[in-house]
């Protein structure tokens, strides 16, 4: 491809203004099934998300001095995690 040759916008493959322009006919419920309580018995709920830990972390607020952090953070990505082990074992039980 060229510099001056544009490329085509890419395209669905389907007439969005006739589908927005469409109006529902009471026809087409018709097609529909009737919902069964043997439907909503099969049916399951699905919330997404992360299961709960069972050790939540909890979020706080601290000052350190720069240098702390700083020696901190050159340790690499993960210094948080590192720093957060480092303070569980000095922590009495």
């Amino acid at each position: 491809m060229t510099a001056s040759k544009r490329a085509s916008a890419p395209s669905l493959g389907s007439d969005l203004n006739r589908v927005d322009r469409h109006v529902i006919q009471p026809a087409e419920y018709e097609e529909l099934p009737e919902l069964t309580e043997e439907m909503f018995a099969r049916g399951t709920l699905n919330r997404g998300g992360r299961p709960r830990s069972a050790n939540p972390k909890k979020l706080i607020s601290i000052r350190l001095t720069e240098d702390v952090i700083e020696r901190w953070r050159a340790t690499g990505p993960g210094w948080q995690t590192r720093m957060a082990e480092k303070l569980s074992r000095l922590s009495p039980k």
